[in-house]
């Protein structure tokens, strides 16, 4: 997720006529006062690996969970159906998310940790809404400490190796500063419909990277993700919140958008030097209030 920390931004990110017909004033009005996004700064604890393991972790539980609750719309976004998940399918993503807490992911390697940690973050963050279900956004979910905090990133939510661990925890100490690889934005997902889809598919250490390029690809094709007006470029927010994680500036934010871009939108890039504005649809998505 891209989630905002406490430092303000020099200017408020801007929002499209279209997005903001979308996502209703409540939540634009959030996303527009929403601050800059933490830096990735490594968390020691997590550093150790070993790449002689072949233990593998097992995800079944969790593809099963999102085969069964996430649909596409017609718009291309991938949306959960947070309102039909059963007692039971709760009891099961609850029992995975146990069976995550117990591993000892510090002695897998490294690709079995990647996964690992995406797929945590996902199931927590399908867990966090579910329990706060129904809610319009999940900036609405203020159960993060600081009396500035937003949403639920900041909140120990559960333990892994006996460690309580929070979202921002696995996804700026964790995934980012570990991997540092820019694909991680699109594939852990904050439950926004201007996130980058969250995958019908659990990610494992064999999928991963194929995933990871299918995911960059889709968003980067994806409105969403890039697309001009008006001879204009506007990109998802997450390209200014993470521009370091993207090249460090706006050329860097184009380079890596014209290496997934289809030859369509890769014409248009080649024909533009600068990003004209960014936006982000924090709106819930949920299956409930699909066009």
């Amino acid at each position: 997720m891209h989630r905002p920390s406490p430092e303000p931004l020099p200017s408020p990110p801007r929002l499209s006529r279209a997005a903001a017909s979308a996502a209703g004033i409540a939540v634009l009005l959030a996303a527009a006062s929403a601050p800059a996004a933490p830096k990735a700064e490594l968390w020691q604890r997590w550093s150790a690996h070993d790449e002689a393991s072949r233990v593998r972790v097992e995800h079944g539980a969790w593809s099963a969970f999102l085969e069964r609750y996430v649909t596409e719309d017609r718009f291309g976004v991938n949306r959960v159906d947070y309102g039909a998940v059963t007692p039971a399918d709760r009891t099961a993503l609850a029992s995975y998310l146990d069976r995550l807490g117990a591993t000892p992911v510090s002695s897998l390697r490294r690709g079995e940790q990647r996964a690992f940690w995406i797929n945590l973050y996902n199931a927590l963050t399908v867990r966090v809404i579910l329990d706060h279900y129904p809610v319009a956004s999940i900036l609405d979910i203020d159960i993060s400490p600081g009396l500035f905090a937003q949403g639920p990133w900041g909140k120990k939510l559960m333990s892994v190796e006996r460690e309580p661990v929070s979202l921002d925890d696995i996804e700026h100490r964790i995934l980012r500063p570990l991997w540092r690889d820019p694909r991680i934005h699109y594939a852990v997902n904050c439950a926004s419909l201007g996130c980058p889809n969250l995958r019908k598919t659990a990610f494992t250490d064999d999928t991963a990277e194929s995933m990871l390029d299918r995911a960059a690809r889709d968003f980067v094709n994806h409105p969403r993700g890039a697309h001009l007006a008006n001879g204009d470029l506007i990109v998802s927010s997450i390209y200014r919140w993470f521009e370091d994680d993207f090249g460090g500036d706006e050329a860097g934010v184009l380079t890596h958008l014209r290496r997934y871009a289809a030859p369509e939108l890769r014409r248009a890039l080649d024909a533009v030097d600068s990003i004209d504005d960014d936006q982000y649809d924090w709106s819930l998505n949920d299956s409930a209030s699909a066009p």
